[in-house]
Parts: C-alpha cells; structure tokens; sequence
C-alpha cells in the first residue's frame, strides 16, 4: 500500500487490475485504517477513472458473498442515490411492476442516501426479512417474482471499510460503487445515476464489462426516468435521450415524486401506489422506469407498449400480489 499511495499521491492513475489489488488487500483487512484514509482521499481530490472503478468493482465482486440466481435470468434495477431529490421509492416499486408482469427480479439495495428511505428503509418497515441465504431467495423468487439482497450482508469486507467512511463524513467512491456490485450478478441491470460525471464513469465500466445495461440520469439530475425532463440512457453501444411522450405519458412537476417525512410515510406512499391508489403521477413514473427493463426483454416492442404492460401489471393489482407474496 506504501507504494501505491506514493504513485498516487506523485498524481498516477491505477490500472483496473492496479486498482483491484489495492482494493481486495483493503477488503482482506491487510491495511491500518490510516493507510485506507489515505487512499480514499486520493480519489476526493481528482476524478476516478472508469478504469479505477471497474478495478474496484472487481474487487467487491470478488469479496462479496456471491449467490448464482443465474437460472433466474434476474434483472437488478438499482440508483445510486445521492440526488437529493427525497423521491419515492420508485425504483423499488418498478421493480415489483416487473414481478407482477412475470420478470425475475433481484434487487440489491441499501438503507438511503439521499431519501427519507431508501429500498432497504421500507422493505424493512413493511415486514421483509433480510437474508443472504440462498434457498430463501430461491424460494422468493419462485413465489414472487422478486428477491432482495439487502448489501451488508453479502459485503463483508465493508467491516474494514464502513468505520473509515464514517470518521470521514464525505461521499467517497464507495457511493457510486454500491449498484454496481450486486452479488447475484444478474445479467441486465438498470441503473440509475445522478449526473453526467457519474454517468461517464459507469458509461466506461460497463462498455468493458460485457453485462448487458441501461444507465439513466434525467436532465435534471434524478437518478431514475422521473419524467420531469427528459433522460439520457446508455446501453450496449448507444446512447439517446428519451422524453415522456416516448413512453406515451404527459411531463410532470418533481414535487409529485416527493417521498415522505420518514420511512412511515414513505411506507404509506409505496402501499398506497401498489394497492393502486396512487396519482396518476407516480403510476407513470414506476411504469416508466419498469418500461425500460421490460424493453430490454422485448426489444421488438416501442417504449409506450412497455408502459402498457407495466401499468397493467400495476393497474391490475398483480404488483401488489407479488409483493404480498413474498411478505407471506
């Protein structure tokens, strides 16, 4: 580790196996907790490179407790946080959307970053219980269509980690770095980022991961399709800008994705929307957002067709039968 903070700190970039190696000795608990400091700061004052993070994805993946779901064919559909929009859980509720329409989902997530409660907050709340056992997720997703695997328990080399980033109190790549290593390694993901330079870097990850991938960013900095604006999406080999109207729905204002308070009221909101008395709003943004997932499925079908099937699954009380479903 000296000498990797030597080259860094004389302003080297590291390699992606470089920056892998320097990860996993962190992660094994090789180095003092001085010596970790050192090395998150190098990356507070200059941009990580997309080759520096896809190292360090490497690393997690390798670290993690990995659990095949491959015969699945699960789909993740995961934001970074860190927009500071205080939304909904949007992405959460997307994702049983696409369980309810008869997709495998396997969702990584955390407790939140940037809203009153993120993915792991309200699974929680409504009842879910974490687990990293893999029959329980199997069964999971055999029953409804969705597992969660809820990041601490699959990260065990974040107990190195986790006490560093705390005394630090500043974002480090580790937040960009979460969505990214799902431990089930699902073979599309969906992930939504929450500006352009964090969009470049996941753009250069993965055009050298060989996953298959959509990542988003709105114009205006929501991590997800939000249809307040219009969002620029990256997968395989292209890059467009999308706008409402593509997924057949109307533009709305970023005060009808507000979140709650706290995780109770952004419980009550999440219930509310799958039981499907939400506003007509948030039905179409978690219809958007699952909308691009199931085009992934069916590329032969155009973006409003997607939003159809997507709201129909909400429209019909089928999301909620997935999410019952595993609750039981």
């Amino acid at each position: 580790m000296k000498q990797i903070l030597s080259e860094l700190f004389e302003g080297k970039k590291l390699s992606r196996d470089e920056a892998e190696s320097a990860l996993l000795g962190i992660g094994q608990g090789k180095h003092s907790e001085a010596e970790l400091a050192s090395f998150l700061t190098v990356f507070l004052m200059r941009p990580i490179t997309s080759a520096e993070l896809a190292g360090f994805r490497d690393a997690m993946l390798q670290l993690c407790l990995h659990t095949d779901l491959s015969a699945f064919n699960p789909i993740d559909v995961v934001g970074t946080g860190g927009d500071g929009k205080n939304t909904f859980n949007i992405s959460t509720l997307a994702s049983f959307v696409l369980a309810g329409a008869g997709y495998k989902v396997a969702k990584h997530g955390n407790y939140a970053v940037s809203s009153t409660s993120g993915s792991s907050n309200v699974l929680e709340y409504l009842g879910y219980k974490f687990s990293n056992d893999k029959a329980k997720l199997e069964g999971e997703l055999e029953r409804s269509g969705f597992c969660f695997l809820h990041a601490p328990l699959f990260h065990p080399a974040m107990k190195y980690i986790a006490p560093v980033r705390k005394a630090l109190k500043v974002k480090t790549f580790f937040n960009i770095l979460g969505p990214m290593i799902n431990p089930a390694s699902p073979g599309f993901q969906l992930l939504g980022v929450y500006n352009d330079e964090v969009f470049n870097l996941y753009k250069g990850v993965y055009e050298m991961s060989g996953i298959r991938y959509s990542i988003i960013n709105s114009l205006d900095g929501f991590d997800e399709v939000s249809l307040t604006a219009g969002t620029r999406v990256a997968s395989e080999g292209s890059e467009k800008i999308l706008f409402p109207a593509e997924f057949g729905f109307d533009g709305i204002s970023a005060a009808e994705l507000f979140g709650g308070n706290n995780v109770e009221e952004a419980a009550q909101i999440f219930i509310r929307i799958l039981e499907g008395k939400g506003a007509k709003a948030q039905n179409n943004v978690v219809a958007a957002n699952a909308a691009l997932a199931i085009n992934h499925f069916s590329p032969e079908k155009n973006l409003a067709e997607c939003a159809a099937i997507a709201s129909e699954s909400l429209n019909s009380g089928k999301a909620l039968l997935a999410f019952k479903n595993l609750i039981s």
